[in-house]
């Protein structure tokens, strides 16, 4: 972010000596440290905020995608479980048919052996 090489260090410090003085200059430092901790504890907080949002975002958008995707197939399912619901009613009404037919043959014979 910020080219600070040695010599421009060293020329800062330099001139927080003459200017603080060297009773003062731990004290500021110190201080100084602890504000510039502060700041970079801040920005990392900011940055990781951003990037749950982000994230969020993109796993909003995935979701939307399964959800579109996934309509088609509830929809397929749905017209394949009411095909097979058809299929069980015919094949249920073929057997009762089928067995009303066997019933009237099974009379029709009991009647011509008796």
């Amino acid at each position: 972010m910020f080219d600070v090489g040695f010599w421009e260090l060293t020329i800062i410090a330099l001139v927080a000596l003459i200017v603080i003085g060297p009773e003062r200059l731990p004290k500021v430092a110190r201080t100084a440290g602890l504000w510039l901790g502060r700041g970079r504890r801040f920005i990392a907080n900011v940055k990781a905020d951003i990037d749950k949002e982000i994230k969020a975002e993109e796993l909003k958008e995935v979701i939307e995608k399964q959800a579109t995707l996934a309509n088609p197939v509830h929809e397929i399912l749905e017209e394949t479980r009411n095909d097979l619901n058809q299929i069980k009613q015919e094949a249920g009404k073929q057997v009762e048919e089928s067995q009303a037919t066997l019933d009237s043959d099974n009379v029709t014979d009991s009647k011509g052996q008796s």
